[in-house]
C-alpha cells in the first residue's frame, strides 16, 4: 500500500522495553492478529528492531529509550538498526495519519537518552507551525505521538526516574494527539494502568512487551 493512501482502520502492533517471545518467535507475525505499523516505544536491542523489520511487511518505527541499546555493533562500529525509521524529532505520515516521536526520558542522572526538561520542551514545540494550525482546523493536530517516557497521569513512575515529562504534557494540550505511545515505567502487580484517556482527549498506551491497538 501506497504510504500516503488511506487505511479505514490503521492497526497497530506496539512494543517497549522487553523482547517479548511472542514477537521474537519463529512464528511472528503469524501468531498475531494483522497489523499495518509497528510502533517500538524505546528501550528494545538493535537486533530485536531488525528482526521484527525484517518478519513483517509493514513499517517499523521507532524512538531511542534511555539506556542505549537502539544500536547494532558491526566491526567494532555500532550504527542505528536498518530497515526500521528513527522517529525522534521527525514527523512521519502513514496511512493518512501524522506520527511524532521523542525519544528519550527527563534526566535523572548522567547518560545516554537522559533529557533537561528544557530539551523535551524543545522537541515539543518543534513541529508548532505544522501542527497547531491542524489542531485548530481537525481538533487534533497529531494522530500518534510515539515517545520512550511518560506523560503526567496514571501510566507515569512514582519514582523520580520514571516521572512524567511536563513537556508532554504541555504537547497534549497544545496539539491533542488522538494517541500516545510511551514506555519506560515498570508495569507492576497483577492489574497494571496500561491506558488511560487525558482530560484533552488523548488515548494513552503504556507498551511495556507488546501491545495491540487500533486507531480509526
Amino acid at each position: 500500500m501506497p504510504p500516503f493512501g488511506r487505511i479505514r482502520v490503521l492497526r497497530l502492533l506496539l512494543l517497549a522495553d522487553q523482547v517479548h517471545p511472542h514477537i521474537h518467535s519463529q512464528r511472528f507475525p503469524g501468531n498475531l492478529p494483522p497489523f499495518d505499523l509497528v510502533l517500538a516505544a524505546g528501550d528494545l536491542p538493535g537486533e530485536y528492531l531488525e528482526y521484527v523489520a525484517s518478519k513483517v511487511e509493514v513499517p517499523v518505527l521507532f524512538v531511542p529509550g534511555n539506556h542505549g541499546e537502539e544500536w547494532v555493533w558491526e566491526e567494532g562500529q555500532r550504527r542505528r538498526p536498518g530497515g526500521v525509521v528513527n522517529l525522534h524529532g521527525r514527523l512521519f505520515r502513514y496511512g493518512g495519519r501524522l506520527f511524532y516521536g521523542i525519544g528519550g526520558v527527563p534526566r535523572y542522572r548522567e547518560g545516554e537518552g537522559q533529557l533537561l526538561e528544557a530539551e523535551l520542551y524543545r522537541l515539543a514545540l518543534k513541529p508548532l507551525p505544522l501542527l497547531f494550525p491542524r489542531r485548530l482546523l481537525l481538533g487534533h493536530g497529531l494522530d500518534v505521538l510515539l515517545t520512550h517516557a511518560p506523560p503526567p497521569g496514571p501510566t507515569a513512575g512514582r519514582d523520580f526516574a520514571h516521572r512524567g515529562s511536563p513537556a508532554l504534557g504541555l504537547f497534549h494540550r497544545l496539539f491533542r494527539p488522538r494517541l500516545h505511545v510511551h514506555g519506560h515505567t515498570p508495569l507492576l502487580g497483577a492489574h497494571p494502568q496500561r491506558r488511560h484517556r487525558t482530560p484533552w482527549g488523548v488515548e494513552v498506551v503504556h507498551a511495556q512487551g507488546y501491545a495491540l491497538t487500533e486507531l480509526p
